[in-house]
């Protein structure tokens, strides 16, 4: 054979030297795909999984105590579900948040902290919210005037009925209530409560309402009654609003001038000219731990593993997803729980337009299941910087279950889909579309049904054996507020 070779002309041998070469790089890059470079030992401070906004107030916090710390976050940006999207079309360019947000607190630690933070790009907006119902537009908030306007004394007079039966049914007689369609009933009637809230809520969820905890209204609707609706009817809103606090009257909040994502950003920046690390497209692969605590967690940051050993561990990933990273699994018990816990998916479609503007509401809702979206959202009505000059855009939302009709299709189908319903209510033309965009959610609603306190206490119990180990945030704690 090397007799062969060695009568082999040079061309040749050029050539066999090519493919040796060739051969060589690939194998060696392959090794490399399959067998990730591990990097060991990152010993102490605290870990934080999810640059959402939980992890990042924890993360905050921890840098003003002057504490060791590292963020990592799955996605390529930092915000969570409040993040800000940015669209560019020709020479515009257009934000949108990952759905509509206000914030509004009475914790006043929490406004000193944004003030600062943001400072001029922190801006008070009037609200302007309404729910489209029946081809008419009611404000939300319900003004009861307004309503009885739209819907005629007939209608009206039934919804009184109905509003004082129920009063005698869950108040003089006790009438327990089981779930939301129950908290509902007893605090608006059945026939107000079915008109823009029951059926609004199960076009959220996908669920009866009867089968959805009262949890859900007493973190949403907290304090709100038909009563405090006439008196701020009478009165108007400001005295409701200085003696009641109620999160669902409040007609000003605060927003930042380029989306709530710029929270998070401006926390990411600060922390990094602090010296801490935060890594995007970085995630937990398994977590380990001796039962009493956190020993180890294996991070697969960018395709490079790493190994943290941290003395602390802050976690805001959805909870069912945590315990399945877990090492050794958890028992039986437990991860029959997870498999109960459940939530609620989004798809949106961002349509942005060659119009000065569509209404002057920051978000639209519409609560009648024949009308497959839930909420509308124009964000130039936040801020006049998310939008380009003359121009605006539209955030529709889907509540749907990944893998549905809805998730399942494309931006195409959507957008006709959309259009079907916001020509005829002259919302806007074709003719003024200059682009669309589809974003998908999983996970971004937890299901409050009946049960969900029991297989949640389950989960909680055997969380709370690590004595370092700390679960926040709306997916980490499975709450919506």
């Amino acid at each position: 054979m090397w007799d062969g070779l060695l009568k082999t002309k040079p061309s040749n041998l050029i050539r066999l030297k090519k493919l040796f070469n060739f051969l060589l790089n690939w194998f060696i890059i392959s090794l490399l795909k399959s067998t990730p470079i591990v990097i060991l030992n990152k010993q102490g401070g605290t870990l934080i999984i999810g640059a959402g906004p939980a992890g990042l107030a924890a993360a905050s916090e921890l840098a003003k105590a002057k504490k060791k710390l590292v963020v990592i976050e799955k996605a390529d940006q930092v915000g969570g579900l409040s993040k800000t999207y940015t669209f560019q079309e020709g020479e515009f360019i257009f934000r949108t948040d990952n759905g509509p947000h206000r914030f509004f607190s009475q914790n006043p630690y929490l406004y000193q902290f944004l003030s600062t933070l943001l400072q001029e790009q922190w801006l008070e907006v009037n609200r302007q919210t309404r729910q489209y119902i029946n081809g008419k537009f009611y404000d939300y908030p319900v003004r009861p005037l307004q309503a009885l306007a739209n819907i005629g004394p007939a209608k009206a007079l039934s919804f009184i009925y109905q509003y004082i039966t129920a009063q005698i049914q869950y108040k003089l007689l006790r009438k327990p209530i089981k779930n939301f369609e129950d908290y509902i009933i007893a605090h608006f009637g059945k026939g107000l409560g079915r008109f823009n809230m029951i059926n609004y809520t199960e076009k959220i969820w996908g669920v009866p309402a009867s089968t959805i905890h009262a949890d859900w209204a007493k973190q949403r609707i907290k304090g709100l009654s038909i009563g405090l609706l006439i008196k701020a009817t009478l009165k108007g809103f400001l005295q409701p609003l200085k003696t009641r606090r109620v999160r669902s009257l409040v007609d000003v909040f605060y927003y930042p001038e380029y989306g709530t994502g710029l929270i998070y950003e401006k926390i990411k920046s600060q922390l990094i000219d602090q010296g801490h690390q935060i890594y995007t497209n970085s995630h937990p692969t398994a977590i380990h731990h001796d039962r009493k605590r956190i020993t180890k967690v294996m991070v697969n940051n960018s395709g490079v593993e790493e190994v943290y050993e941290p003395d602390q561990l802050i976690e805001s990933i959805p909870i069912e997803s945590f315990l399945k990273l877990l090492t050794p699994a958890p028992p039986i018990e437990v991860q029959e729980a997870a498999s109960k816990v459940k939530y609620r998916d989004q798809v949106y479609l961002f349509i942005t337009l060659d119009r000065n503007q569509v209404t002057r509401d920051q978000w639209i809702y519409f609560p009648e299941t024949k009308i497959p979206f839930g909420r509308i959202s124009e964000m130039k009505n936040f801020s006049q910087k998310m939008s380009p000059l003359g121009k605006t855009s539209l955030f529709v939302e889907f509540f749907c279950f990944k893998d549905d009709e809805i998730w399942n299709k494309s931006k195409e189908e959507l957008l006709e889909l959309t259009m079907k319903y916001l020509e005829p209510w002259k919302f806007c033309q074709r003719s003024e579309i200059l682009g669309y965009h589809l974003i998908k959610q999983e996970k971004v609603y937890p299901i409050y049904d009946t049960n969900y306190q029991d297989y949640l206490s389950i989960i909680k119990n055997y969380l709370n054996q690590f004595s370092n180990l700390y679960y926040i945030g709306r997916p980490g704690r499975f709450r919506y507020t």
